[in-house]
């Protein structure tokens, strides 16, 4: 049988001879994925290393008939960073319902990453060159004792910490800014010039605090040294003009403040602003 895939936007024709050829249509669906990222090594697939969000989502599609994998995704959180709306792509050549993917995909996957929602979209639709807002919450747990039931999605700080103080400092990372101050010295990223939308601070339920940034993109460790900067600010370790100071340093090592700890961020969602437009 002769079996020939032209590309992933348009068909696949199947043809032998004494049969009647037939196309079928090759889909691209979009998936919503919530995971705890305690126990994984980040988001990317490692060659030879399962333990990835992406290596168990490959897995678990590997068994749906006429799934092309891998998947690609829109955000490489790091190890040990959550997730509650990170989406993925992958090609489909199957008839399955969209609808019924989440579960189709659920039974494969271990408890700890779920699809929450599938949607068809535009075969040339990728996440990872869309525009695309995202919104990450990092979450303090401002407490001299740790609370148990948060301490996998939280970062204790056991000393008082000043909210209006953090607000003030962080009104001037808004807007587009080169963030080489606030990326990891290791970034291989072409440039460092980055859009963020808006950042808040506020309290939660107990001794909850949150940090809540929104941007076009971010920078590998990026809010996780924006929140450990405002976490200083809101100690009193740095005045709130050092903020700007270090911004316009254009340099990570010029920031004293730690990369706060990856478990207490959360990727809460990515919005296409695009996405309901795409068969207008």
């Amino acid at each position: 049988m002769k079996k020939s895939v032209q590309n992933v936007s348009q068909t696949v024709d199947f043809g032998a001879a004494g049969m009647n050829d037939s196309i079928i249509a090759v889909r691209r669906i979009l998936l919503r994925v919530a995971y705890d990222g305690t126990y994984y090594h980040g988001f990317a697939r490692l060659k030879d290393d399962p333990q990835t969000i992406e290596g168990k989502l490959d897995t678990a599609l590997s068994y749906l008939p006429g799934t092309i994998t891998p998947v690609a995704g829109a955000s490489r959180t790091d190890a040990g960073v959550h997730a509650l709306g990170n989406v993925v792509i992958f090609d489909t050549e199957g008839s399955i319902p969209v609808r019924n993917f989440p579960d189709a995909i659920n039974t494969r996957l271990p408890d700890d990453i779920r699809v929450r929602e599938a949607i068809e979209v535009n075969p040339d639709f990728h996440p990872r060159y869309a525009e695309s807002i995202k919104t990450y919450r990092y979450e303090i747990d401002n407490e001299r004792i740790a609370d148990p039931l948060r301490s996998r999605y939280s970062m204790r700080v056991g000393y008082e910490l000043d909210l209006e103080r953090m607000n003030e400092a962080a009104e001037v990372l808004i807007g587009r800014h080169d963030f080489r101050s606030f990326c990891s010295v290791h970034t291989q990223a072409s440039t460092t010039v980055r859009e963020i939308t808006d950042i808040t601070i506020a309290a939660g339920e107990g001794s909850r605090i949150y940090i809540i940034v929104r941007g076009h993109g971010f920078l590998y460790n990026m809010v996780r040294i924006i929140a450990g900067t405002l976490i200083d600010v809101g100690r009193g370790r740095l005045g709130t003009g050092r903020v700007a100071e270090i911004l316009n340093a254009k340099d990570r090592t010029r920031n004293p403040s730690p990369t706060a700890e990856a478990k207490g961020l959360t990727l809460i969602n990515i919005d296409f602003p695009d996405l309901g437009k795409q068969d207008e």
